[in-house]
């Protein structure tokens, strides 16, 4: 009986080191630094073997998501301006929205979903999300699908 395979959201500080040394490597070699897998793999002290049994299962996160639609859920104060700004972080990013849908505010908050295209994202997610969050007037931000 075979076992498909199944994926994990993992914190990166609980991962073994060769993982994140083999996601160090792939990131040489995307951009440029090194230009061989050998270089890439000496750079980062690990085998160019371990570098090719790890190379396909290991992905950041904010990859795995790279070029597919996330939804996001926030929840914004009620005040002029705050789905402005917002907006704008999303924009700087290169994230392409889809769809906004808000709810009527009660108690001075209101839920907002937003579904994005994710190919053209210039940050890490995590950054994004993090630059999202540091909004005035952003109360919560999570995603929901992506």
């Amino acid at each position: 009986m075979s076992q498909s395979a199944g994926y994990y959201i993992v914190e990166a500080s609980s991962m073994p080191e060769i993982v994140h040394k083999v996601a160090e490597a792939k990131r040489l070699l995307e951009t440029g630094e090194e230009t061989t897998v050998n270089g890439a793999a000496k750079a980062v002290g690990i085998s160019r073997s371990a570098f090719y049994k790890y190379r396909d299962a290991v992905r950041p996160f904010n990859d795995m998501l790279h070029g597919r639609i996330v939804t996001f859920q926030l929840m914004l104060r009620d005040e002029p301006g705050i789905l402005s700004g917002l907006l704008n972080v999303f924009a700087g990013t290169g994230v392409n929205i889809l769809t906004i849908n808000q709810n009527i505010p009660t108690n001075g908050c209101a839920v907002v979903t937003i579904a994005a295209e994710t190919s053209a994202l210039q940050w890490p997610l995590e950054e994004m999300m993090a630059a999202v969050r540091a909004c005035t007037g952003v109360l919560r931000c999570e995603i929901l699908a992506g």
